[in-house]
C-alpha cells in the first residue's frame, strides 16, 4: 500500500492526460516523507488506478459539469501529520494537473484519505517489492 483509486466523470477525459495525471500522483506519494525524512510509502507497494463512470449525474445535469474523485487507502500506523501531508500532496498535484480544466468548465475534486485499521486479511504476493528493496 498505499493504493490510490480515481473515479471520474468520462466527459474530462478529451481535456486531459489521465495517465500522467495518475503518474504525477504516483510520484507524489513516492516523495511524502515521514517526520524522521524516511519514505513512507514503499515505492513496490505504490499504486494508482482511474476509471471513468460508466454513468453519473453531477449537481443540477444544467451543464457539462465534471469530477475527479481519489481515494486513498493506507495502511494504519501513519501520523496525523502523515496523512495530511499525502492528502495534502496529492491535492496540490492533481489541482495543478487539472488547472486548465477549472479554468475552462466546472469541475469538482475530491480528495479522500482512508486509513485501513479493521483488516481481517490482507494477502499478499509480488515480485514488485524484491525488486525496489534490493540492496
Amino acid at each position: 500500500m498505499p493504493h490510490l483509486v480515481l473515479l471520474y466523470t468520462p466527459n474530462i477525459e478529451p481535456q486531459t492526460d489521465m495517465s500522467a495525471l495518475c503518474r504525477t500522483l504516483a510520484d507524489g506519494l513516492l516523495q511524502v516523507r515521514d517526520e524522521a525524512g524516511a519514505q513512507v510509502f514503499p515505492t513496490g507497494g505504490t499504486r494508482v488506478l482511474a476509471y471513468p463512470a460508466a454513468h453519473f449525474a453531477v449537481a443540477d445535469g444544467q451543464g457539462d459539469y465534471g469530477f475527479v474523485y481519489l481515494n486513498l487507502r493506507m495502511g494504519a500506523g501513519r501520523s496525523k501529520a502523515v496523512q495530511q501531508l499525502a492528502g495534502d500532496t496529492l491535492l496540490a498535484r492533481a489541482k495543478a494537473h487539472l488547472a486548465p480544466l477549472f479554468e475552462r468548465g466546472l469541475v469538482g475534486l475530491t480528495v479522500q484519505v482512508d486509513e485501513s485499521p479493521g483488516q481481517v486479511y490482507d494477502g499478499k504476493h509480488s515480485t514488485l517489492h524484491p525488486h525496489f528493496n534490493r540492496g
